[in-house]
């Protein structure tokens, strides 16, 4: 799919699976992003390695607990979580699409829930020593809306409810 054939909210002929399917493809090629957190009314950013897990509602990452990043989340587990995709369409041209995602977040138990913490190992298996490290925490990305940016006023925004209605 041309990532093109979606586009703003006004007067576009795109679905709403044209959109879901470009949310998938971003998720499913883009292995890293940028976290956005805030603690004591500072803005601070990091880099995070990112794994879709179980719907198109959730991604995770791994941290130490010893980050400024965890200590914001401790604080306000309210999040912006922004992932650049670009892959190639069927005439071999490169679309580009920047996913936006608002959520919040939350610490995953891996004690007898091992899943998210073997689907993340998959998909970056050069982490298996840092996920080790008794310090390393992983954290889940619950998405309450997505912003899908194609051009400068091409934009879309999705709900929660708009994605669990697909």
């Amino acid at each position: 799919m041309s990532l093109s054939v979606a586009a703003n909210n006004e007067g576009t002929n795109a679905s709403m699976s044209d959109y879901i399917r470009a949310i998938e493809a971003v998720l499913n090629t883009s292995g890293f992003a940028v976290l956005a957190t805030e603690g004591n009314g500072q803005p601070h950013t990091s880099l995070i390695a990112i794994t879709p897990f179980g719907n198109l509602r959730q991604i995770i990452f791994a941290t130490y607990r010893n980050t400024l990043k965890y200590q914001n989340l401790s604080r306000n587990n309210k999040v912006a979580v922004f992932i650049e995709g670009g892959y190639f369409n069927m005439k071999g041209l490169k679309d580009n699409v920047v996913l936006t995602i608002i959520g919040h977040t939350e610490e995953i138990v891996i004690a007898g829930n091992e899943a998210p913490y073997l689907a993340h190992l998959k998909r970056h298996p050069e982490m298996e020593a840092f996920m080790a490290s008794p310090d390393c925490v992983l954290i889940r990305v619950i998405a309450q809306s997505y912003q899908v940016v194609y051009g400068i006023d091409d934009v879309k925004w999705i709900t929660a409810e708009e994605l669990e209605s697909i």
